[in-house]
């Protein structure tokens, strides 16, 4: 994939939906490219954060850990990122990320994914829309799941 081909994937990501072509061309240089294949672990939960992975190609299933075991939560495909809140929050890993198929990331380091931030605010702007949203639908689901469970 060439970098217009990964400038052109970036700006899919809901997370950089009105982020100028020149910002995005920077992310795409500093970022890494990897492949994981099936079943590779990106990350786990409880690890230090130390960057973002944003899916050029395939999918991830998101995974927590249970009283039951690990329990995938949720799927991830093209144009998701993930990872960002541990780097953003300064916090462990809150789930564990695992290829579902064939994988192809852009892997963006915490210290450059905060200097950008830092120096484009309007991408801030942007990443705490993404996670203002993340946050209200786990909240409805929250409440819905204890709803449910008050019905029973």
């Amino acid at each position: 994939m060439t970098l217009d081909a990964e400038v052109d994937a970036l700006r899919r990501v809901p997370l950089f939906r009105g982020i100028d072509a020149t910002k995005l061309r920077l992310l795409a240089f500093i970022s890494d490219r990897t492949r994981f294949a099936a079943g590779e672990r990106l990350c786990n939960q409880g690890e230090e954060g130390d960057s973002a992975f944003i899916i050029l190609e395939g999918s991830a299933d998101i995974r927590v850990d249970t009283p039951d075991g690990e329990k995938t939560v949720a799927r991830v495909g093209r144009h998701s990122i993930v990872g960002e809140i541990a780097i953003l929050c300064d916090v462990p890993r809150t789930a564990s990320v695992v290829a579902a198929e064939e994988l192809d990331v852009l892997t963006v380091s915490k210290d450059d994914f905060l200097r950008l931030l830092k120096e484009f605010p309007d991408m801030s702007l942007e990443v705490m829309r993404t996670l203002a949203q993340r946050l209200e639908r786990t909240t409805q689901d929250l409440a819905a799941l204890k709803a449910s469970g008050e019905a029973a």
